[in-house]
């Protein structure tokens, strides 16, 4: 392990926020910033607007803006909260750290470029009272005969939830150590902990129909052609290293 990710691990355990863990909520909805305020903005008026359940909305801000900083610092709410990180971890890193801070028994984890037309958070919390469903989310994957390859697939059943969305119980993201912080880059990251989820047994199931809308995804589209396609290929490596071997949790075969 090298230093960087050494020092990623222990910001799992050590957040770093200004206030404790406050007393339980039924759901946090959680989003990493990256920049982009505007689609912060899209993201917490949908979130305020229609989500139902008992819930708290936690921003990690991983922007290192301070201009997205201080417009957080003023958007005070009794269900907002915001982690600043300071200086900014990789993907996965930064959901932990907001995975270990959430007051919710459910987390659900969306890109900031999505927007709730309706109340998407009570459909995937009803799909979690299943006991044998440990992710669900309105976007599945399964392996086209491979761990090598992945499609979109209605499922309902699937290999993968996309992190566009994907809902899970804090506890069991806890007990299998959150996202795999070597993946400092997103693509693959949800993909890794729907296994790593499910591998202690349980299923991903696709939740049809929930009113939402994907917008620009701001990290693929901001990234270089060349250089996205190095880092996504590097976390395709990533998680074959760890589940080459597991063609058992294909669901298709």
């Amino acid at each position: 392990m090298d230093t960087a990710e050494g020092s990623e691990l222990q910001a799992i355990t050590a957040p770093r926020s200004s206030e404790p863990r406050p007393a339980g909520r039924a759901v946090t909805v959680l989003t990493v910033l990256h920049g982009w305020r505007s689609d912060a903005e899209r993201w917490l008026l949908s979130v305020f607007t229609h989500t139902k359940t008992d819930f708290e909305a936690l921003v990690v801000d991983n922007s290192a803006d301070p201009r997205i900083a201080g417009w957080l610092a003023g958007r005070a709410a009794e269900r907002l909260r915001v982690i600043t990180l300071d200086p900014p971890l990789g993907f996965a890193a930064a959901v932990n750290s907001g995975i270990e801070a959430a007051a919710g028994d459910v987390i659900v984890v969306y890109d900031p470029g999505v927007e709730l037309k309706g109340d998407v958070v009570s459909p995937l919390v009803d799909a979690l009272r299943d006991p044998a469903v440990v992710v669900a989310g309105p976007f599945g994957l399964r392996g086209k005969g491979t761990l090598k390859e992945f499609e979109e697939s209605a499922g309902p059943e699937v290999d993968a939830i996309e992190g566009y969305c994907m809902a899970f119980r804090r506890a069991d993201a806890l007990a299998v150590n959150g996202f795999d912080t070597r993946f400092r880059f997103y693509r693959m990251a949800d993909v890794e902990l729907s296994f790593r989820l499910r591998d202690r047994g349980g299923k991903a199931i696709v939740v049809p129909g929930l009113p939402l809308e994907r917008h620009e995804h701001r990290l693929w589209e901001s990234t270089e052609p060349a250089e996205r396609e190095r880092l996504s290929k590097r976390n395709t490596y990533r998680f074959l290293d760890r589940w080459r071997d597991r063609e058992d949790l294909l669901v298709g075969t």
